[in-house]
């Protein structure tokens, strides 16, 4: 069965988590990608621990391998001239080039967009920064926290200032993952339609350049925030929005032996949740703020049972109920075994597969696959891409010996990110 982005060839010479996952959102539905490391340690995600026994010493990163199955691996010295070269003949027969470096660093070095455009028109060229290729913080450095501080979810996250609150940051990379991973694979397709056309409108034939600002990524998502302040002017505080801790209605809260999430938003829930405990004159009072009489008694009535009897309470009483599970919980749920999402991949060396997590869109009839290839070794690839392009024998050798490319890494050269 073919994958619904077959055909599409990624470059991709990003590093770490939004671009890693950015390409292998597009793997998964069968783009072939390459990535493009430097002739050193390459990816310095590949170094993180823990580590599985029996697969390549710089393969054998978990971390490293959830988010690069499906991907062939090359490396190129761009800093060498003929390694210039090999990447400026590759983006003639590839459709897309990803990286996430700071801006201008492509550039600098003689192959970017506009470099790469020359050899080929139709390239779609995306790049993925913290705060974009324009602005005052164009070049400053930073990470997921950083974002979602400027942009002010961070602020906006945790218990208000009047209960001894402060700014909580989120387990999940909200602006790696939802403003720079999934954002870019949104312009990376919504370019390629562009370029490619569909019934009744041809393609314009040319490529793009797809300006991904992981800042201005995560602040979309403060969209209706953003609208309420628009019109009436009022700067929204933390704790004080009421799908952020400022009703009773809709906070998690503590049980017996741990917590749970009480989501009773629509009237109909937060009436089924008090008839269900016995409370019905709470129902008046579903709007009322943290610390107010009501929430302290909506508190002791969560104590008083246990995580398990929450759980089967919802079950009969329709209330948007659910227990806040840990992640080993949650991964061994039926939800997310019914789901699919946790998957296994075949890794050569480690013995019974690896545990990943599974693909998030389900196409029914062009679903995506999680285990066409496994992760590659540091520069598996580099021989076999360099002779699919053309290159000789004799090419391929003096490539290596000049140090434009390198082949296999033995492992001696990794580096010690996370360590």
């Amino acid at each position: 069965m073919s994958l619904p982005l077959s055909g599409i060839k990624v470059l991709d010479l990003s590093r770490l988590l939004p671009g890693g996952f950015c390409s292998l959102l597009l793997a998964d539905f069968g783009a072939e990608v390459l990535k493009v490391e430097d002739t050193g340690a390459g990816d310095y995600i590949r170094w993180a621990p823990p580590y599985y026994d029996g697969a390549h010493d710089s393969a054998k990163s978990a971390m490293f391998l959830s988010l690069n199955r499906n991907k062939r691996s090359i490396r190129i010295d761009l800093k060498n001239e003929a390694g210039r070269e090999v990447l400026l003949r590759l983006v003639r027969e590839y459709d897309v080039v990803l990286e996430s470096f700071r801006p201008g660093v492509l550039d600098r070095l003689g192959v970017g967009y506009e470099r790469m455009r020359q050899e080929n028109p139709g390239i779609v060229y995306c790049a993925i920064s913290g705060y974009g290729q324009t602005g005052p913080k164009r070049d400053a450095s930073g990470h997921d926290m950083n974002y979602l501080g400027l942009i002010g979810l961070l602020g906006l996250t945790g218990e208000a200032d009047s209960v001894g609150g402060h700014p909580i940051q989120a387990a999940g990379q909200i602006a790696d993952l939802g403003g720079g991973a999934l954002m870019g694979a949104f312009g990376i397709l919504a370019a390629l339609r562009e370029r490619d056309g569909g019934p009744g409108k041809p393609g314009s034939g040319e490529g793009q350049f797809v300006d991904v600002s992981m800042a201005d990524g995560a602040l979309s998502w403060l969209a209706m925030v953003a609208g309420q302040h628009f019109a009436d002017g009022a700067v929204p505080k933390r704790g004080e929005q009421l799908l952020a801790g400022a009703v009773i209605c809709y906070r998690p809260y503590a049980c017996a032996d741990g917590w749970v999430s009480l989501g009773a938003l629509e009237p109909k829930f937060w009436q089924a949740w008090c008839r269900g405990v016995g409370r019905e004159e709470l129902i008046e009072k579903q709007f009322e703020h943290p610390g107010s009489e009501a929430h302290e008694q909506v508190v002791e009535i969560f104590k008083s049972r246990t995580r398990a009897q929450w759980t089967q309470f919802a079950t009969v009483h329709d209330c948007c109920l659910e227990p806040v599970l840990d992640l080993d919980e949650a991964l061994g749920s039926e939800l997310v075994r019914e789901r699919e999402m946790v998957v296994q991949i075949d890794q050569p060396g480690i013995g019974g597969g690896v545990r990943q997590l599974g693909i998030p869109v389900k196409l029914d009839r062009t679903p995506g696959e999680h285990n066409r290839l496994p992760g590659p070794g540091l520069g598996e690839h580099t021989e076999l891409v360099l002779r699919a392009a053309g290159y000789s024998d004799e090419q391929v050798a003096e490539l290596l010996e000049q140090g434009a490319v390198a082949g296999q890494s033995d492992g001696a050269d990794n580096g010690a990110f996370l360590a």
